[in-house]
């Protein structure tokens, strides 16, 4: 591996006009197919075999015109006075005359008035569900009534859901990547080139992806995945190579033959730690859910994309760039190769290992103990940044007529004939009203052929209260004792409850197999049994800790006002599964990046104690400057109103700090010095059977020392 890559190096470096050309083209290519082929994104959590997933299908097929999107006007009248039906009538009109609209109901003639006559629900139907929606209808929809006077009146429902803007606070993360690239190298080209390659790579990976949401069908959070994982990894996997050729450069290397080797060694390194993020991110496939799945794959794509630029086009910029990469001192020739903090730091916490272990694994096991009080839920319009519209409505609903309303839940009867419908409707109407955590349930709303009636139910709580959950398991229990008919239970609360339990069920077989398969992958780079395994259980670590804290503050309400968390509610429900999957992958890198120059001291002769230091001493800066730069990154996410991406940037922001300076640059050299030689020991059998990769640049060196000397080529 590392004697290709070290050729791949030295072609991009010799060939940069070409090699530059082909990325620069491509670029192009694709941001044309992004612009023609650009589809809408979708915020449609779809999940093949569940109820929620049946009952509206069930919908679709028997009852369309109650399938659309549903939105909801409330409306209120001063404080004290109570609604006028002349007053209300215009905003129903207007609402019913906005395009796409199938219907929109008459609160006095549906009876949806609060007990004191002060507030009303205006049900508006649309033809198209929420993916079909556009702008121009919501933009419709909002004006319906905004023009009333004496009356408050807001605007809610699943049609106001759109999809997260980009482009504004995240450019805050990439600003400070800049910054401490510039502090890194000490050099504005060096940081400027590290910058420009990562961008090329997230430009090339989003372009394609958007080329592809004409044929793939992407929900609103995939694309902000995708350029989060994308610029973090692009910077990173950037700076690791670049470091390394300056250092084959301060020693004396010509420029070719150190991008070659740093394309070689480090090199090496990116591949396999990008290859971890991938089968990290491509095994969400295991949970079943389409949406999940898509956005596992995107975000491989771009992390894919990334190694590539970092090991073809940086070596060609390397090249442009010629000497300017180093700080001037050096260029100059007045730096003065010294010890850095990394070699201090390494020695350290070889001293002090055993009570740095004990402290560690403590303190993260404290930090974990919020974890116990987990819950899930897909977002909803309480949770939305105060002052939007879809908050306002949700807000104005809950003080006229409580937080269940908020939380509606429709039971879909289906049977053969009329009679039978409505025989099951009139009995799992008075077994639902029995259950504890049901406020109402509305009578029946049979189709036009009577084969499909809609129940609608209200909770006595919100939509993520876990009153509401528990009953939604007590409706199913008993409608199922029903004969005669197919009953099942659906609507945004009751599908969120179905996507937090698949992906419960799909938990064990997505760690056993990311974990898996990046076990067997990091065996083979570093030809060791105990170095994988502590890898894993340092994640471990990382993991509880980021999510005890997470949960601390966007569930508990801990801090919540320090990162701008309004209301503190469950977590989203694929945020565990995604997190594990993301960070698992970043933190092999880290691993990699660190135990890579360990064994490749050892290798070369150094005692494991030494190899240790070296690693620290060597790789200690890069690793924080690299793990500041992801932090970044993904903190920039922090800034946005959406509560998902928030709590995303959030907890991945977390999770980088946690696992990169506590674990991998202060426990792993602890637990790599207590095991001394052992850490490399590996069965005579498996050391047979598993290839050689060669990620430490053994047979590069054996090769670079045997072959004749490259003739230098004079660049510039």
């Amino acid at each position: 591996m590392a004697t290709l890559l070290y050729r791949l190096g030295r072609f991009s470096f010799r060939n940069r006009g070409r090699v530059a050309a082909v990325w620069l083209l491509l670029l192009a290519l694709v941001g044309v197919a992004a612009a023609l082929f650009l589809g809408p994104s979708s915020d449609k959590f779809s999940m093949p075999g569940t109820e929620s997933q049946r009952a509206l299908d069930s919908l679709e097929r028997e009852f369309p015109q109650a399938s659309g999107a549903v939105g909801t006007i409330v409306i209120a009248a001063p404080e004290g006075g109570k609604l006028d039906p002349a007053v209300v009538a215009p905003v129903v009109r207007e609402a019913a005359a906005v395009p796409g609209v199938v219907a929109a109901i008459d609160p006095f003639q549906a009876r949806a008035l609060s007990p004191d006559g002060r507030y009303a629900l205006v049900q508006v139907q649309f033809k198209d569900n929420v993916d079909d929606i556009t702008d121009a209808q919501r933009e419709a929809y909002l004006k319906a009534g905004a023009a009333a006077t004496g009356i408050q009146v807001e605007h809610g429902g699943e049609v106001l859901r759109a999809a997260p803007e980009v482009g504004g606070s995240e450019a805050i993360g990439v600003l400070i990547a800049a910054i401490v690239l510039i502090v890194t190298f000490g050099s504005l080209v060096a940081a400027g080139m590290t910058l420009l390659n990562a961008l090329v790579g997230v430009g090339v990976g989003m372009a394609g992806l958007y080329a592809l949401s004409g044929v793939v069908e992407l929900t609103s959070v995939t694309p902000v995945l995708a350029l989060m994982l994308g610029l973090a990894v692009g910077i990173d996997y950037s700076l690791f190579i670049t470091s390394r050729y300056r250092q084959f450069l301060a020693d004396g290397l010509e420029r070719e033959e150190a991008a070659g080797r740093a394309t070689g060694t480090a090199g090496s390194a990116v591949v396999f730690a990008g290859a971890t993020v991938v089968i990290a991110l491509a095994g969400l496939f295991v949970a079943g859910i389409p949406f999940l799945t898509v956005m596992g794959l995107a975000a491989a794509g771009t992390v894919a994309v990334a190694v590539l630029v970092a090991v073809t086009l940086l070596p060609a910029i390397l090249a442009y760039a010629g000497p300017r990469v180093l700080p001037r001192k050096q260029r100059d020739g007045q730096a003065v190769a010294r010890e850095g903090f990394g070699y201090t730091w390494g020695r350290l916490v070889s001293r002090l290992r055993v009570p740095i272990l004990l402290v560690g694994i403590v303190g993260l096991g404290v930090l974990a103990l919020p974890v116990q009080d987990l819950r899930l839920a897909l977002p909803d319009a309480g949770t939305a940044a105060p002052g939007t519209p879809g908050r306002a409505a949700y807000d104005l609903t809950s003080e006229g007529f409580g937080e269940g309303f908020n939380a509606r839940l429709i039971a879909v009867v289906s049977a053969k004939d009329a009679a039978a419908v409505n025989a099951a409707a009139g009995q799992a109407a008075g077994l639902i009203q029995q259950v504890p955590g049901v406020l109402a349930v509305a009578p029946p709303q049979p189709n036009a052929t009577g084969t499909t009636a809609l129940l609608a139910i209200i909770p006595k709580e919100g939509p993520t209260a876990a009153s509401t959950e528990d009953a939604v398991h007590a409706i199913r229990a008993k409608v199922a004792t029903i004969a005669g008919a197919e009953i099942s239970v659906t609507g945004a609360t009751a599908v969120g409850i179905d996507v937090s339990d698949k992906l419960a069920e799909a938990m064990p077989v997505y760690l056993l197999l990311v974990v898996g398969l990046s076990v067997l992958l990091l065996m083979l780079v570093f030809r060791s049994i105990l170095v994988p395994l502590k890898a894993a259980l340092g994640f471990l670590l990382t993991i509880g800790s980021t999510f005890g804290i997470t949960v601390a503050i966007f569930q508990q309400g801990h801090l919540a006002g320090l990162f701008g968390v309004e209301v503190p509610g469950p977590l989203v429900s694929f945020l565990p599964i995604l997190l594990i999957g993301i960070l698992f992958g970043l933190a092999m890198d880290y691993e990699v990046f660190l135990v890579s120059r360990m064994r490749e001291d050892f290798v070369h002769g150094d005692t494991a104690r030494q190899a240790t230091i070296n690693g620290m001493g060597h790789n200690a800066r890069v690793v924080t400057a690299a793990a500041l730069i992801m932090t970044s990154v993904f903190g920039g996410f922090v800034f946005m109103d959406d509560p998902i991406i928030k709590s995303m940037g959030f907890a991945l922001a977390l999770g980088v700090l946690v696992d990169a300076f506590v674990v991998r640059m202060t426990l792993v050299p602890a637990v790599m010095a207590m095991l001394g030689r052992a850490a490399w020991w590996l069965p005579k059998t498996l050391d047979r059977v598993l290839p050689d990769l060669d990620v430490e640049g053994e047979r590069l060196s054996h090769h670079l020392a045997t072959s004749s000397p490259p003739v230098p080529e004079r660049i510039g």
